[in-house]
C-alpha cells in the first residue's frame, strides 16, 4: 500500500513514518507540509492512501480531499487532527474521508485503521478482477454465468460440509446478485443485500451466519485432527481469518472460553475468488 503523508508538523510526519515502517503497514512514498505542495505531489505520485491534517497552510484538508476525490476517487483519505468539533468531523467525512483520527497519535489506532483500509482495498481489487473476468467470459449470457457461479460455490460449500444447511442457498443467491449487479461489497452491509431477497432480511442474514459458523467449526475440527488436511490448508485463510480459525480450535480444545468470530464479507469474497480461479 502506497502512503502519502500531509501534515504541517515535521514531528508528526516522523512519528507516522516510523509507525508505518516498524509495523510493516505500507510504503511511505512521499510527504508534504502544506496543501498546495501536497496536492502537486499527490497528483504526481498517485498514492493508495493519504494521511492528511485538517488544518494546513495553503489549502485546508477538507477542501483538498474534496478536490482530489473528484479526480482520484480510488485514493483513500484518513484525516488526523487535534480538532474535536463534531461539525468539522462531519464535514471531513462528507468530503470523502474514510476515518478521522484525533491527535495525539496512538500507534495502535494507526495500525488498526491502516490494516482495515488495506483489507478493504484488497476486497475491492478482488471484486474488480472478478467483475472484469465475468464480464469478459459471460457477456450476453447471464444464464450461463449463473449456472457456472452456482456450481463453483456449491462445490466449495460441499467441501466445507454445509451444502445441506438452510443458509447455503442464501449464500449462493447473494454471490450471484453481487456480481450480476456490479456491487462493491465494501459499500453495502449484508443486511442491505438480504433486503433484495427477503421481507425478513434479518432471518436470511442469520441463516447465512449460522451456515458460515458451521463451516468455520468444520474447518477448525479438520485442523485439530490434521493440521495438513487439504481442506483446512486451502480454506482456513482464504474464506476465514486464520487467527479466528485458531481461536475456534482453541475453543474446541477447551483452551478458550470464546470461539472465533466471522467476517461474512470475506467469506463471500473468497467464494467468488474460487469461481474466478476455476474459470481462469
Amino acid at each position: 500500500m502506497k502512503i502519502f503523508i500531509l501534515d504541517d508538523d515535521v514531528n508528526i510526519i516522523r512519528i507516522l513514518k516510523k509507525i508505518i515502517l516498524d509495523r510493516s503497514l505500507g510504503d511511505v512514498i512521499g510527504f508534504a507540509m502544506d496543501g498546495t505542495k501536497g496536492r502537486e505531489e499527490i497528483e504526481k505520485l498517485e498514492p493508495d492512501l493519504v494521511l492528511i491534517d485538517l488544518l494546513l497552510p495553503g489549502i485546508d484538508g477538507i477542501s483538498l480531499v474534496k478536490e482530489l476525490k473528484k479526480e482520484y476517487p480510488e485514493i483513500e483519505f484518513i484525516m488526523i487532527s487535534q480538532v474535536t468539533s463534531k461539525d468539522m468531523v462531519g464535514k471531513a467525512y462528507k468530503s470523502g474521508v474514510e476515518y478521522f483520527i484525533h491527535k495525539p497519535i496512538n500507534a495502535l489506532e494507526i495500525e488498526s485503521i491502516l490494516k482495515k483500509v488495506n483489507d478493504r482495498m484488497k476486497i475491492d481489487r478482488t471484486f474488480f478482477e472478478i467483475r472484469n473476468l465475468f464480464t469478459d467470459k459471460f457477456y450476453g449470457n447471464e444464464k450461463k454465468f449463473n449456472n457456472f457461479c452456482e456450481q463453483c460455490i456449491k462445490k466449495v460449500l460441499q467441501r466445507l460440509g454445509v451444502m445441506g444447511e438452510k443458509g447455503s442457498q442464501d449464500i449462493i443467491d447473494i454471490c450471484k446478485y453481487v456480481v450480476n449487479n456490479n456491487i462493491n461489497i465494501s459499500d453495502v452491509t449484508i443486511r442491505e443485500l438480504c433486503n433484495n431477497f427477503s421481507q425478513n432480511p434479518k432471518s436470511m442474514e442469520q441463516r447465512m451466519r449460522r451456515t458460515i459458523s458451521i463451516a468455520m467449526s468444520n474447518i477448525a475440527s479438520l485442523g485439530i485432527e490434521d493440521y495438513m488436511n487439504e481442506n483446512f490448508v486451502e480454506y482456513s485463510s482464504s474464506l476465514f481469518n486464520f487467527e479466528q480459525v485458531k481461536r475456534e480450535m482453541d475453543y474446541m480444545r477447551g483452551k478458550s472460553d470464546k470461539g472465533g468470530t466471522l467476517n461474512m464479507k470475506k467469506f463471500i469474497t473468497g467464494l467468488l475468488y474460487y469461481c474466478q480461479n476455476e474459470y481462469s
